[in-house]
């Protein structure tokens, strides 16, 4: 364990600094070289989004978790997967932009296949209908993961399965976040998938700006999305 811990402050000035990068390049080499420090740093930040949507995820499949085949996009160092694990989950494939967040996340053993996919103009690297659970939590945000990303989530996973999504709502995601949700009831509408559970939750994790503290609060707040993917698709 390192000898002096970082502080908030040093976590505020990396999560800060993420937002310099315009690039996928500099996005994916900022956490590249974040991956040694990001558990530590999203602890000190109280990130309450893995452990939340493990829990969201676990109340909607009661059975078979041990059969499940889920797959985790942005998987970063693998939180999302130690708590689904523990939940009885046991089959994971993984995927992230960050060969960094890889290698933490291979360290863990967790996962049975890990691949590097960029989030942006690429399609996913699986097969139509292969998925009992889709997860993507923490990446879909302004300046990360578009919400276009939607639909391959949608199309990887099985008939019948289930999609578990996280966002922020914090200020200044709301743009992003009206975005999301507009596709998701569009998809909806459509009957590609029915609405499980939406669930927002106020203490999400420490803001990093004064500018994003609500109510007197600490905390920003974030929203918890399940669908259903429909069995017939026409």
């Amino acid at each position: 364990m390192a000898a002096n811990p970082r502080t908030f402050t040093d976590v505020q000035r990396t999560v800060l600094s993420s937002h310099k990068g315009s690039t996928i390049e500099d996005k994916m080499s900022f956490y590249d070289g974040w991956s040694e420090l990001y558990e530590q740093d999203v602890m000190c930040l109280d990130y309450q989004a893995p452990l939340l949507a493990a829990e969201s995820l676990a109340a909607v499949m009661l059975e078979d978790r041990d059969q499940a085949l889920i797959l985790d996009i942005a998987c970063g160092t693998g939180l999302v997967a130690v708590q689904l694990q523990r939940l009885g989950f046991c089959n994971f494939h993984g995927m992230d932009g960050s060969e960094g967040m890889l290698e933490l996340a291979r360290s863990k053993s967790v996962y049975q296949t890990l691949q590097k996919c960029i989030l942006d103009t690429e399609s996913l690297p699986a097969s139509s209908d292969s998925y009992d659970a889709v997860v993507i939590v923490g990446a879909l945000s302004e300046g990360q993961v578009p919400y276009t990303v939607l639909l391959e989530l949608h199309r990887v996973t099985k008939p019948g399965g289930f999609v578990c999504m996280t966002t922020r709502t914090n200020t200044s995601n709301q743009l992003y976040k009206k975005q999301l949700q507009a596709v998701m009831e569009e998809m909806e509408q459509k009957g590609l998938w029915e609405r499980v559970k939406v669930q927002e939750v106020e203490h999400w994790e420490k803001a990093t700006s004064v500018h994003e503290t609500e109510q007197d609060s600490e905390y920003i707040s974030g929203m918890i999305c399940i669908y259903r993917k429909s069995r017939s698709q026409d």
